[in-house]
């Protein structure tokens, strides 16, 4: 239903804009699929995604995952933003399956979004899921609609930064989170 109601916004889309191509007949159905699975972070649901992948650990160990492939839609233009996400965290007696972290970036990243609050969303996830000592999440972004319109910028990048816990208090262990990432500020 949702499919249908989308190739129909799509072929009016269409037909406002001077097209002189006919391999454009089955867009409103590729165009509707492809948003259905941009946009699918609104129905995945975080119990489900991590799914028993939070685990007893003792003690307090530091636990990243640098260069996470991301790619989100801008809810500004539609047009795509992607880039790379990195995660750290100090354990607090529990831990997140590895690759559970790359389910959290995929959530929040297939929703219409900004920058900005991904990288929120990604930390307070986190930190909801395994209450860990502190969290940091870099995630650095080119975006088309910088590219492709409007001001046309072809280098620019995009970073942002949210700190949790130990990584808002302490500067030392936010510093080097920031240098571990490969993400950090190019002063």
């Amino acid at each position: 239903m949702m499919q249908k109601a989308l190739e129909t916004s799509y072929q009016q889309i269409l037909a406002q804009l001077p097209l002189t191509n006919e391999g454009v007949e089955k867009t409103p159905t590729r165009a509707a699929k492809a948003m259905i699975d941009l946009c699918s972070g609104y129905t995945m649901n975080i119990a489900k995604e991590v799914n028993g992948g939070i685990f007893p650990h003792p003690g307090e160990t530091w636990i990243s995952v640098k260069d996470i492939e991301m790619c989100s839609l801008c809810e500004h233009h539609l047009l795509p933003f992607f880039g790379s996400v990195f995660i750290a965290y100090v354990s607090n007696g529990r831990i997140l399956g590895l690759s559970k972290l790359k389910r959290v970036v995929n959530i929040y990243s297939r929703r219409l979004q900004v920058q900005e609050r991904l990288t929120d969303q990604i930390a307070k996830c986190i930190d909801e899921l395994v209450q860990p000592k502190g969290v940091i999440v870099v995630v650095r972004a080119i975006h088309t609609c910088m590219k492709m319109r409007g001001v046309r910028e072809r280098q620019a990048e995009t970073m942002t930064v949210s700190t949790l816990g130990v990584f808002q208090t302490d500067s030392y262990l936010r510093q080097a989170a920031l240098n571990e990432s490969g993400l950090s500020p190019r002063l």
